[in-house]
């Protein structure tokens, strides 16, 4: 996995439970804002489109560059905070 920022590690500490979209690495407050504007509030929703493009990294990043306003930066940490937590809960 390699290095982890802090907020990936929090993330990944446990369940995803009912934590809010700002809670997943990658996602800036004006990201959020978005995100919650186009009804993802929470982690668990967006892990949720995640899992409907069968947890392809390059088509979700494309979705949250295109459809969200992410920047690459944000579309490419927010996929591998997905993936990682995927990774360990699924």
């Amino acid at each position: 996995m390699g290095h982890m920022s802090p907020r990936l590690r929090a993330f990944l500490y446990e369940p995803i439970g009912e934590k809010d979209i700002g809670c997943v690495d990658g996602i800036s407050r004006e990201l959020a804002i978005n995100l919650v504007n186009k009804g993802f509030n929470k982690a668990y929703i967006l892990l949720g489109q995640f899992l409907l493009m069968h947890k392809n990294e390059s088509e979700f990043q494309k979705w949250m560059i295109r459809c969200c306003g992410a920047t690459e930066y944000e579309a490419r940490e927010s996929s591998n905070c997905l993936k990682e937590w995927c990774a360990c809960f699924l």
